[in-house]
């Protein structure tokens, strides 16, 4: 990964502004899950592979988020200025991201009302838009054929091992 001597993200970019928005959305749910009338979706007989799959969910998105964080460093990287592939960054471009669409839709499994299921589609409708708006066109200008060639072998929103470049 070549150092580029020109250009520089930012730190947050539309991190903040996704997280905030999701977790309100996640919030709104846990608060509404049981009043009129969302209380006809609760799926009460699967109670209990709802909460198990839930709690999985939880500690796989922050597992995610401490090996996107503190153990790839990506603070570093947008500080020396290159593009940080290797660790979380081979399973997703996005993994700081994804770790708290993962952890919410994890929550939303615990709550167990169909009602919510929806919003899970709606964090990573949300995820692609914004992204695509903002850091991808950061990062294909700053990087060009580099972050091209990153895209094709890793997905933007769920942990995957990496396609080899074709």
């Amino acid at each position: 990964m070549a150092r580029k001597e020109t250009g520089h993200l930012p730190i947050y970019g539309p991190g903040p502004i996704y997280v905030g928005v999701i977790a309100a959305l996640t919030l709104a749910a846990i608060l509404l899950r049981d009043i009129k009338p969302f209380e006809s979706g609760r799926l009460d007989t699967l109670r209990v592979p709802l909460v198990v799959i839930g709690i999985i969910l939880i500690f796989a998105g922050n597992a995610l988020w401490v090996y996107a964080v503190p153990i790839s460093q990506i603070d570093e990287g947008i500080k020396e200025n290159h593009l940080v592939t290797t660790g979380a960054y081979a399973l997703v471009r996005n993994p700081i991201y994804s770790a708290f669409m993962i952890a919410c839709t994890g929550v939303i499994l615990i709550i167990g009302n169909a009602w919510f299921f929806m919003l899970p589609f709606i964090y990573w409708l949300f995820m692609t838009t914004l992204m695509r708006a903002t850091e991808e066109k950061w990062l294909r200008n700053l990087y060009r054929q580099e972050y091209d060639d990153y895209c094709k072998r890793v997905n933007r929103c769920w942990p995957w091992l990496p396609r080899e470049r074709t």
